[in-house]
């Protein structure tokens, strides 16, 4: 009786979700406003709204954006970031980071394109409650929310990736972004994520290369899977690389840095 009561609690509560649409035209939070795009002209790519938010706090923040130029043969690596929930470690935010050859790096983060005051809530996530968008920024911005404002921890991860891996992988997330600027979708805690949308990112360039286990529904143990799957570094066991690759203090100490990328990666 008792699960009859919250099952129909639940479908009059989120009643009438499944005829929502999602849409690009909210009155977003600051830090959400614009969609990033990319235009490929043989090559020369041009990535625009690249965000580069300075925080004094999560909630206290000048919001800048500019347009990154560059030639596709520049990239040269991808990294695996993760950041575990504080209060639920078997969870965690995933990200990629894509490096060049000048040094600088540029973050994808799938998130929640939040409204204004408003909050993430797994839950809420079921329901069709959440706009999903692609966050493409630097690393000074992406990073240091999560380890120096958000005081999660964060583990950078180097991964097998060759040059014209990353470089194919890279152009395949600047696809799915310009995608969504034309046609939102809504966020969902397990089916549309920051994890599996990686996971198709890299099955779209293997296909089946990473197959769905509860180590990609439970995202805290991402890297644990990407370790087993040949991924990662595998020279060392598992549990010394994540050792090496938390990078808390150094995202601290460098925090203002302008080579904040070079100095994180010195473990």
């Amino acid at each position: 009786m008792l699960c009859i009561s919250v099952a129909g609690a639940l479908a009059l509560l989120f009643s009438g979700c499944s005829s929502l649409t999602p849409n690009n035209g909210r009155n977003w939070a600051p830090d959400q406003t614009r969609l990033p795009t990319y235009e490929n002209v043989a090559g020369e790519i041009t990535i625009h709204n690249v965000r580069n938010c300075r925080y004094t706090s999560s909630d206290d923040y000048v919001v800048q954006y500019y347009d990154k130029q560059f030639n596709l043969s520049d990239v040269e690596s991808v990294d695996f970031l993760v950041a575990p929930f504080n209060d639920t470690p078997s969870v965690a935010h995933t990200m990629l980071s894509f490096g060049f050859a000048d040094g600088d790096q540029i973050v994808s983060s799938v998130e929640i394109r939040k409204e204004a005051d408003e909050e993430y809530s797994a839950w809420k996530g079921f329901f069709n409650q959440y706009e999903l968008m692609y966050v493409i920024g630097d690393e000074r911005d992406v990073i240091n929310l999560s380890s120096n404002q958000y005081k999660s921890d964060v583990y950078l991860y180097r991964t097998m990736a060759t040059p014209e891996q990353s470089q194919e992988l890279l152009l395949d997330v600047l696809q799915r972004a310009n995608k969504l600027a034309v046609k939102p979708e809504f966020y969902n805690t397990i089916t549309n994520n920051c994890t599996t949308n990686i996971v198709q990112h890299v099955n779209d360039l293997a296909p089946e290369r990473v197959r769905y286990n509860y180590k990609v529904l439970f995202t805290g143990y991402s890297d644990e899977y990407a370790y087993e799957l040949g991924l990662l570094d595998q020279t060392v066991p598992f549990e010394e690389l994540k050792r090496r690759s938390r990078i808390n203090e150094l995202a601290e100490k460098y925090e203002y840095d302008p080579d904040f990328s070079a100095k994180i990666r010195r473990r």
